[in-house]
């Protein structure tokens, strides 16, 4: 895949002309990685914006005891640089990156993509939104982590990550909502009963989206 391909997949990138799309080619690069590769870690100092052209990226931070924290996932079509200032030509990198299966990353020279795209309003509103957007999930993020019982955390991952939650095992899932897998078995037996999902194997499907939300909606809010 070229850049020009990459930038005409990512949904950031729409509004842009044949000329504004030629000259972000001419600031990018096309980067492909392995699955279990590390594309940052935490604390690093980047000069590039990056979006997730395909593949998954898992976002984590480790604790003093060298714990993993999962944060959340990074699915294809999404920016994957987080921001803290807009001033400096720089992105420091709140936490690490690691790819979770073969994918592509489109990097932009940030400090240029900036002058043309940012200081000018061409991109401007579509930024913010993106920024924003981030802030939301790490807002979800402190819910889950500081507020939710186990039945939220679990109802909370089933309404935003179904597909991830039905490709890995029990156990995984567990250990990235810090819960027992004890207790993520009784909480899925639990929302069957209630008719809220169905079990298939290890499949999970949603039945009654709306109570599913409920669950977690509204908690610490």
């Amino acid at each position: 895949m070229t850049a020009h391909d990459a930038i005409k997949s990512i949904d950031f990138f729409k509004d842009l002309d044949e000329e504004q799309v030629a000259f972000l080619q001419e600031i990018s690069s096309i980067r492909k990685f392995s699955a279990d590769t590390i594309v940052y870690y935490e604390d690093d100092i980047d000069y590039s914006l990056q979006f997730l052209v395909n593949g998954t990226i898992k976002i984590y931070k480790i604790d003093k005891y060298d714990n993993e924290i999962f944060l959340y996932y990074i699915y294809s079509n999404n920016m994957i640089s987080e921001f803290t200032s807009i001033d400096e030509s720089s992105i420091y990198c709140f936490s690490n990156a690691e790819f979770t299966e073969d994918g592509l990353i489109l990097s932009i020279d940030f400090k240029k993509f900036k002058k043309k795209f940012i200081n000018t309003g061409i991109l401007t509103h579509s930024f913010i939104k993106e920024i924003l957007n981030k802030t939301h999930q790490l807002q979800c993020i402190l819910n889950r982590e500081l507020v939710y019982d186990a039945t939220a955390k679990v109802a909370f991952m089933l309404n935003n990550d179904l597909e991830m939650f039905n490709k890995l095992k029990r156990t995984k899932v567990a250990f990235m909502l810090h819960i027992q897998p004890e207790t993520l078995s009784r909480v899925l037996k639990k929302l069957s009963r209630s008719e809220i999902i169905s079990i298939e194997g290890q499949k999970i499907k949603i039945l009654k989206a709306d109570e599913l939300l409920g669950i977690f909606r509204g908690i610490g809010q």
